[in-house]
């Protein structure tokens, strides 16, 4: 299980969140210090994107849409900091502007 959750880079803390249980519950059954119920491995492997037999494999291979994902929510998140770090220097660059100039010159009174 710990393989699994390490291959989407998600913590104990979020794949809980996912499956509705403590983060130390997840961390107790890493630890094979407790089993997990029947329902409770049907809703982790649904968190993880696996089968339930899955979570006992001895060979751990990643899901090809699990690949697939974590790829693109990679490029996605280097795009977003691209794109923010671009618009933060931009802005840096920017002159202020006064009120006035803003405002359209023929709208002003007379």
């Amino acid at each position: 299980m710990k393989e699994h959750r390490r291959i989407l880079g998600i913590t104990q803390a979020q794949l809980a969140e996912r499956v509705n249980t403590s983060a130390n519950y997840i961390a107790l059954i890493e630890t094979e210090k407790r089993f997990p119920t029947p329902k409770m491995l049907e809703r982790i492997a649904a968190a993880l994107g696996i089968d339930p037999p899955a979570l006992f494999a001895a060979e751990i291979r990643p899901p090809a849409e699990a690949e697939i994902l974590v790829k693109v929510q990679k490029q996605i998140l280097g795009d977003i900091t691209r794109f923010v770090a671009s618009r933060i220097k931009q802005l840096g660059q920017e002159t202020p502007r006064s009120p006035d100039s803003a405002a359209d010159p023929e709208q002003t009174l007379a």
